[in-house]
């Protein structure tokens, strides 16, 4: 996310992961999901108000770690205690010695701003299983500060698959990519069969055609594969669509394949793929057509890595950006899958290729 002193650059922290744009469009699902008591008690009739700019205000002096995701919500509750209450949201990726005072802070400081009771709650969705802070505070001379507050662990669904690939609830399925995510880090045959699995099952669901796209963002945002792989599952997309006839692969190509990887990649595909593109994936595609397409998507993929290593780590060292100039496809790929986990910049470039 930008280094802007004066006006954090929140319009670009919405692409940084497939999280904060399925924790906005469907709240109410992931309250359901992941926090079910909580969700008993909301008003869903009164929409939800999401407060991004007015978080990042609060919380930008005071960072205590790199943050995966992180939403301030304006909620009402039923029982008409409270009018409407703050409910701050952190999806962690890495286990980080600093989370639960950072959780404390950021509740205190916006208590603080708004005057209101603030609900503080946490999804861990790194890989360290025994990992899972729930509380912080002190006490000093009989004065006591804690802050405890509510957690769903990822890994405690490992065992539960079957049962997330069953359930009616976009987050049962966007839990289910993120564990395939991590179980095929290594292995890209592995990885295709879980993503086909993923996909298919969205054509199997009675869902409305805008989360099936939403939810095909997820899945193709995580589980990243090499060129030609991705080729072959859109062939099987269109055979999928043509013996079911839906037609969603025009508006999924739209956010699916740009999906967030913004600017250069967008510029790609616009000038490299707007005609022709299904012409050129049934008949072969021209070599010149091949490269130019290809110089796009490697440009767009290093533009995206890049924001992605300054959202978690800063501003680069003058070694990465030079690592970055030259970095092949398998590079990115590999960097790519490292950068949400990694615990410093030097890890995600000992992942790269060897040349």
């Amino acid at each position: 996310m930008t280094e802007k002193v004066a006006e954090p650059d929140v319009e670009n922290d919405e692409y940084d992961s497939p999280w904060k744009e399925a924790i906005e469009h469907y709240f109410s699902a992931f309250m359901a999901f992941y926090f079910p008591e909580a969700f008993a008690e909301i008003d869903w009739s009164k929409e939800p108000i999401f407060l991004d700019q007015e978080l990042q205000a609060v919380v930008r002096d005071a960072e205590l770690g790199k943050r995966f995701v992180d939403k301030l919500i304006r909620v009402s509750l039923r029982n008409g205690d409270e009018k409407w209450i703050y409910i701050h949201v952190e999806v962690q990726g890495t286990k980080q010695a600093e989370f639960a005072k950072r959780m404390f802070v950021y509740n205190y400081r916006l208590f603080d701003r708004y005057d209101r009771p603030v609900v503080s709650m946490a999804v861990l969705a790194d890989e360290q299983a025994h990992w899972k802070p729930d509380s912080y505070g002190f006490e000093v001379l009989g004065c006591k500060h804690r802050l405890d507050f509510p957690i769903a662990k990822l890994t405690d669904y490992h065992g539960q698959l079957n049962e997330l690939l069953e359930l009616d609830n976009v987050f049962s399925v966007i839990t289910a990519t993120h564990i395939l995510t991590q179980r095929t880090r290594k292995n890209d045959t592995e990885r295709y069969q879980a993503k086909q699995l993923l996909i298919k099952l969205l054509y199997q669901r009675n869902w409305d055609r805008q989360k099936v796209i939403d939810l095909f963002y997820v899945i193709d945002w995580m589980m990243r594969l090499p060129e030609a792989m991705e080729q072959q599952l859109w062939h099987e997309i269109e055979t999928i669509e043509e013996s079911k006839k839906m037609r969603y692969v025009t508006s999924v190509e739209k956010i699916g394949i740009a999906k967030g990887r913004q600017e250069g990649w967008q510029e790609g595909r616009q000038e490299g793929r707007q005609e022709g593109r299904q012409e050129g994936r049934q008949e072969g595609r021209q070599e010149g057509r091949q490269e130019g397409r290809q110089e796009g998507l490697l440009e767009g993929e290093t533009k995206l890595l890049r924001k992605q290593l300054e959202r978690r780590f800063g501003v680069l060292p003058t070694w990465a950006s030079d690592k970055l100039k030259c970095a092949t496809e398998q590079d990115l790929d590999s960097w790519g899958e490292t950068v949400l986990t990694a615990p410093n910049i030097e890890t995600v470039f000992d992942s790269g290729v060897t040349h």
